[in-house]
């Protein structure tokens, strides 16, 4: 990082991308790609490699640290651990009190995203749309899954960090979203409000083995096949929409662990059927002036990010 100004906005971006992931339906992935920084988490992830080891073993602190980009890593991981920390109790409140002003705004940003993501195509083909396609139908087809009820061992906690930690380097699927498949994301949750470090030690590890793989394949795709890996990525973004569509009716429920019923499978309704079928106020306009709100945050992004395409160009040069 080059100054104190270059920190700040880092931190911001990792503040927004914990928001994100406390959510499920949205990806932290996701607002690492709008705000112009996956290729370099990527590329940093990635560093953390055998001479990554061979550096710290030998006790050379200095290379160790520029190697893995580590003021990078560090400002940034440290804006997503506070905020998810922080702000899962404020996320949950939004979601349960002003859900369709909330997902309306997830909405706008997540679609202009997609859109302005598609813009780094450099050459369309039959194959970069057959990418766009599946992306797109991965995702939706994930959105409808029902969650499963699972194991509690160490393994599959595991399997569930691996599986879920994908969604930091995956645009479009919400790793929250993926541990309320897997049927874990109350109980992590749980977990970390308890500090039950029986439970986040094999979920943390499988984090670390998780991110640091799959993070090569991403990068791998992305540098031999952008055009492919660019389209699946925004199919990926595009198909999660149906998460987070703002007007919902609930097909059937579960019981938490406080004994409490909460949403199991949802159906996604117009607005003048969520009226008429639940009696309940669509709060369309509202939804309308969050989803434009949603489309200004990234395109004000996008605008902002241009006046730091300099030192991301030089590290990619480097």
């Amino acid at each position: 990082m080059k100054n104190i100004k270059d920190s700040l906005l880092l931190f911001l971006k990792g503040l927004a991308m914990g928001a994100a992931d406390v959510i499920p339906g949205v990806s932290g992935g996701t607002v690492a790609f709008i705000t112009g920084i996956y290729e370099e988490l990527l590329e940093s992830i990635k560093s953390i490699n055998v001479e990554a080891f061979r550096l710290l073993f030998s006790g050379k602190w200095k290379a160790l640290w520029e190697h893995i980009n580590g003021s990078f890593l560090l400002t940034l991981f440290a804006g997503i651990s506070i905020s998810f920390l922080s702000l899962a109790r404020f996320m949950t409140y939004l979601i349960e009190e002003h859900p369709i002003q909330l997902w309306s705004f997830f909405f706008g940003l997540i679609i202009i995203s997609a859109l302005m993501i598609l813009r780094e195509i450099k050459k369309w083909d039959y194959i970069t749309a057959i990418n766009l396609i599946a992306g797109t139908v991965i995702a939706y087809y994930i959105t409808i899954l029902t969650p499963a009820s699972t194991p509690e061992n160490m393994f599959f906690l595991f399997l569930s960090g691996m599986i879920a930690i994908c969604a930091m380097v995956l645009p479009g699927i919400s790793g929250s979203f993926l541990l309320l498949m897997l049927g874990k994301y109350e109980y992590i949750f749980n977990a970390i409000k308890e500090y039950n470090f029986g439970v986040l030690t094999p979920f943390a590890l499988g984090c670390i083995v998780g991110i640091l793989s799959f993070s090569r394949v991403i990068s791998w795709f992305l540098k031999r096949f952008h055009d492919y890996a660019v389209a699946f990525l925004a199919g990926i973004m595009l198909g999660a929409l149906n998460k987070i569509w703002p007007w919902k009716q609930v097909i059937s429920y579960r019981l938490n662990s406080s004994g409490e019923q909460v949403p199991l499978i949802e159906e996604n309704l117009l607005p003048a059927a969520y009226s008429k079928i639940l009696s309940k106020n669509p709060h369309l306009l509202e939804a309308i002036l969050f989803f434009a709100l949603g489309i200004m945050v990234v395109v004000a992004i996008d605008r902002l990010a241009h006046y730091y395409k300099e030192p991301r160009e030089k590290y990619r040069q480097d």
